[in-house]
C-alpha cells in the first residue's frame, strides 16, 4: 500500500510540474532544467526568462495538492524550503556558469479538484 501511495503522489506531482512549467513557458519563460538536484537539495524547475536589464533565471518551487484539506499548497514553502532553494541555487550557478542579470524565486501552488480545472497561484519573487 505504501508503494502505491508512493506513486500516486509522484504521478500527482509531475502533473503538477508540468502544469507548472506549461504556464511559465505560456509566459514566455525557457525551462533550463526539471528537479535539478545537488547536494543541498532539489529545485523542480530553473527557466531563463528575457527582461530588457538581461536575462532573468526563475527558480521555481512547485507544490500540488488534491483539494485543500491540508491546506493552501503554498503553506508549504518555509523558510526552510526557501533556505534551501537558495543553497541549490548557488550549487546551479556555479556548475553552470552563466551570468544572469537577475534571479528570482517564484512559487507555484496548484490544487486540482476532481473533474474541474486546476486552480493554480503563481508567486513571482517569493524571496
Amino acid at each position: 500500500m505504501d508503494q502505491q501511495r508512493t506513486q500516486e503522489r509522484r504521478a500527482l506531482a509531475v502533473a503538477g510540474e508540468d502544469l507548472a512549467v506549461a504556464i511559465l513557458e505560456a509566459d514566455g519563460s525557457r525551462i533550463i532544467a526539471r528537479n535539478w538536484r545537488c547536494r543541498a537539495g532539489e529545485v523542480d524547475v530553473f527557466a531563463v526568462e528575457d527582461s530588457p536589464g538581461g536575462p532573468v533565471l526563475v527558480v521555481c518551487e512547485v507544490k500540488t495538492r488534491v483539494g485543500m484539506d491540508f491546506g493552501d499548497p503554498l503553506e508549504a514553502i518555509t523558510p526552510l524550503k526557501v533556505a534551501r532553494m537558495r543553497a541549490v541555487t548557488v550549487d546551479f550557478l556555479a556548475q553552470h556558469g552563466r551570468r544572469y542579470a537577475e534571479v528570482r524565486f517564484d512559487a507555484i501552488g496548484i490544487v486540482f479538484t476532481g473533474d474541474r480545472p486546476a486552480q493554480v497561484t503563481h508567486l513571482a519573487g517569493v524571496a
